[in-house]
């Protein structure tokens, strides 16, 4: 998502759903390489170069960034999301944030 992200956020954020789409809802395991290459394909990304991202040592030292910054910010579990400062923890909260998203809040 890093990699995607500094690329093109649109696509980034078509990515980001794509995943999380096939880990909760599709059980595939994004955490095997070749199957986040492939889900990344069908949202638009090139194959080859999603894949090539993965091992990457840039882009694993920026997880790991990330990861300790989240860490610290109090994030506990995924997906785990902050709009507007309001935290939202798990994938059965998608619609509060969609609903937030459009009523700027509860």
């Amino acid at each position: 998502m890093l990699w995607a992200k500094a690329r093109d956020t649109a696509l980034a954020a078509t990515l980001v759903r794509a995943l999380y789409e096939a880990f909760f809802r599709d059980g595939l395991d994004i955490s095997n390489p070749d199957v986040a290459a492939d889900v990344a394909a069908k949202a638009g990304v090139d194959r080859t170069a999603a894949r090539a991202c993965i091992d990457d040592p840039a882009v694993k030292d920026a997880l790991k960034r990330e990861v300790e910054e989240a860490i610290r910010a109090g994030v506990f579990g995924s997906p785990f999301v902050v709009v507007d400062g309001e935290s939202f923890w798990g994938h059965d909260r998608f619609d509060q944030i969609d609903r937030w998203l459009a009523t700027g809040g509860f």
